[in-house]
């Protein structure tokens, strides 16, 4: 077995928290020593690589490329480090960072969550919203669930919801106008639109949901436009016009009445809801429990 190196670990966190803040000053207040003792730390180092870490200027430092590689590969080694404490301080205790869209959170997660809460009381979820790729070693992330067409790279990742696409609108419509009862109905209604779908392989739009219900005298263009679904289902629910539904996203709305689904067809759609993992990772305990309720609360929908 190759023999660990005897490098200076003192040395490392110092340039770490250098690298990180790009200043002596700021490291040292976050390590509780001088600059002088950072500075010192940050020579040993170098003195022990054999290579120039720092440019150091009159009132600022810059990396040199050496010290820019080692501040990445030093990043997810002291995260790994911080998580893996954080484990071992409190066993017995279980919290899980679950990262998910905002609408999820709000239309499928939230309200399911007092089952899993009454499954596994042990177990204490801190639900963040995003849609962006999830680092797992710098953020902390458990799980994350995302929208999208899978082939996610470096990751466990396993499709765990369909997402077929249908119209839903209010029982109401804010204008006084009686929900549509046939597709060539929505020729007087106003279409919402999700900009998240524009332009995405697979993933039905208004033109598409058109073409496929047989109608060609309705612009599909024709209605405001949102930045996500969310808003545009919420639209929907206030009754401001008709918009393309999601389904695991509107069922509850569906279920409590403040939507309806007022007529087919329904169009599949290539995109999904995905269960997202750190690859090679043995998940503990807490995360594979939270993991299989997702997929028993899938399985019951």
């Amino acid at each position: 077995m190759k023999p660990r190196h005897p490098v200076p670990l003192n040395a490392l966190r110092a340039f770490e928290a250098a690298a990180r803040c790009l200043s002596f000053q700021l490291a040292a207040e976050q390590l509780f020593v001088t600059p002088a003792a950072v500075s010192h730390q940050v020579k040993r180092l170098e003195a022990y690589l054999g290579v120039k870490l720092f440019h150091r200027g009159h009132r600022a430092v810059e990396l040199t490329a050496e010290g820019d590689a080692l501040a990445a590969s030093l990043g997810e080694l002291f995260a790994s480090l911080d998580l893996a404490l954080d484990r071992a301080i409190a066993p017995t205790t279980a919290h899980l960072r679950v990262s998910t869209m905002e609408s999820f959170a709000a239309k499928w997660l939230a309200p399911r969550l007092h089952r899993f809460h009454r499954d596994c009381p042990e177990l204490k979820l801190r639900i963040e919203t995003g849609n962006e790729p999830a680092d797992f070693v710098r953020d902390g992330i458990d799980v994350a669930i995302r929208y999208g067409p899978g082939g996610y790279s470096g990751v466990r990742a396993e499709r765990f919801l369909d997402a077929p696409v249908f119209p839903v609108c209010a029982p109401v419509l804010a204008d006084g106008q009686s929900p549509p009862a046939t597709p060539d109905d929505l020729r007087q209604h106003t279409l919402l639109h999700d900009e998240s779908a524009t332009g995405r392989a697979g993933v039905p739009d208004w033109a598409a949901w058109l073409k496929a219900s047989g109608v060609d005298k309705v612009d599909a263009t024709r209605g405001p436009v949102f930045a996500s679904i969310y808003l545009a289902q919420e639209a929907a629910v206030a009754g401001h016009g008709i918009a393309l539904g999601v389904a695991p996203l509107v069922e509850d709305d569906l279920r409590r009445g403040r939507l309806i689904k007022p007529f087919e067809p329904v169009l599949a759609n290539a995109y999904g809801f995905w269960i997202v993992r750190r690859q090679g990772d043995d998940a503990s305990p807490a995360v594979e429990a939270f993991c299989r309720w997702l997929r028993n609360e899938a399985c019951a929908a």
